[in-house]
């Protein structure tokens, strides 16, 4: 058994490195890398392989993305940022405030964190530039604000960890998961502000006093069709948490009327699916249940578990997660590390909650690395700054976020429940 640990622990090595250093979906990777092992190593057949499909999931990411989708294809989503960004007339300095908050609204309502990121990224680097903010405050602050909201029970990987945790013999309440991502990224957020806001940007001389943003106009009245969009917005958030309604289902029903009334503006809205994020998702969720069918993770599991007492392990965990997801897709991580963090929870006194909520926030918050998505938007977005020296803070402050945020995370959700 332990040849067949090595041969799936290395192709799991193996996917994360060709994924990473090569423009290839890991999730087709991992399908690749899911029927190779679990047949050839596993002795698993093709049915057994196709149980651990994550249907439920699948479902929840298309009607969440499509329904968002169709929201900024009829105006809605523009009109929500406009409305948030009207706020900070006259007060400057509460425009890193009011992205972080829109950011986390967006995402908590389900839109995939890249995509709020992209969407307000361009905007921040513009007032930045316009009033004289520190671009790095502008752009982690609305990084940190698309997690803040990234692990409500709406959102996708709320969604994602959720589900790989309700497979399991534990419980851990969406209420908590997502407070306590919120929390820890509302901190991050005060202490950028407070140790950067007032630093000069890394200016470039030779466009620096080159013409101003762009302006921000007032928001136009909504529409009907803008108006049901919010509507069917609200009735998909006391469905799912008043009633408990498959939340997949309900965005795209909401998904469908909304675009049966509007035929010409959404006949391309599916194209707005996270299609790529989907096929990681699925292709990690597929293989991290095949190991589980035939024992690897629970083995491998008992392994790091092994090593020392299990809150140094947790600690151990959290750090590997934020030095891997900083090169690495989050979202893959995640898929990973929590079917491993379940027996040491079960053959141990950790706190559930704790450490699958400290994980999944060690995952997350350090793609600030220009590495990451969000990272490469912000420094591809920055205006009037020195590139290189613009590319240095972005790396010191993933740095930092690297060193001092497992450490809070483990500090805060992990150590006082145990």
């Amino acid at each position: 058994m332990m040849s067949a640990e090595v041969i799936s622990l290395g192709a799991l090595l193996v996917m994360f490195a060709v994924g990473t250093a090569l423009p290839i979906n890991l999730g087709i990777l991992a399908f690749v890398a899911t029927f190779a092992v679990g047949t050839a190593s596993l002795g698993l057949s093709e049915d057994q392989i196709f149980e651990g499909f994550p249907v439920k999931l699948f479902v929840t990411i298309v009607g969440v993305t499509y329904l968002f989708s169709v929201a900024r294809r009829n105006g809605t989503i523009d009109w929500l940022v406009a409305a948030g960004v009207r706020l900070v007339r006259g007060k400057v300095t509460l425009i890193p405030w009011v992205l972080f908050l829109v950011a986390a609204t967006l995402t908590a309502f389900g839109t995939f964190t890249p995509a709020a990121v992209a969407l307000l990224v361009p905007i921040a680097m513009n007032f930045a530039y316009r009033y004289r903010i520190n671009p790095l405050v502008a752009g982690m602050m609305v990084i940190s604000g698309g997690h803040a909201g990234a692990f409500s029970p709406l959102a996708v990987s709320g969604a994602l960890v959720l589900g790989l945790v309700d497979d399991t013999q534990l419980h851990v309440s969406p209420v908590a998961l997502f407070a306590a991502s919120f929390t820890i990224n509302l901190l991050i957020s005060v202490l950028t502000f407070a140790l950067l806001a007032k630093r000069p940007a890394p200016t470039d001389e030779t466009t620096a006093d080159s013409t101003a943003g762009e302006e921000f106009t007032d928001p136009p009245g909504l529409d009907w069709r803008q108006w049901l969009t919010l509507g069917c917005l609200l009735a998909l958030v006391i469905g799912a948490l008043g009633f408990h309604m498959e939340i997949g289902f309900l965005a795209l029903v909401a998904g469908a009327l909304l675009a049966l009334v509007d035929i010409k503006r959404q006949e391309k809205a599916v194209d707005g699916i996270s299609w790529s994020t989907l096929l990681l998702v699925a292709g990690m969720m597929t293989y991290i249940a095949m190991l589980e069918k035939a024992g690897i993770i629970e083995n491998l599991s008992e392994h790091a578990a092994g090593i020392g007492a299990p809150l140094v392990v947790a600690l151990v965990l959290c750090f590997t997660v934020a030095v891997t997801s900083a090169f690495a897709s989050s979202t893959a991580i995640l898929t990973a590390i929590i079917p491993l963090a379940v027996p040491l929870l079960l053959s141990s006194h950790l706190s559930a909650p704790g450490l699958i909520a400290a994980l999944a926030v060690s995952t997350t918050i350090v793609d600030t690395s220009p590495f990451s998505t969000n990272g490469a938007l912000v420094l591809g977005n920055a205006r009037g700054v020195d590139t290189r020296r613009f590319y240095r803070q972005v790396m010191g402050y993933t740095g930092g976020i690297v060193a001092i945020g497992p450490v809070v995370a483990w500090g805060a959700l992990v150590l006082p429940f145990s």
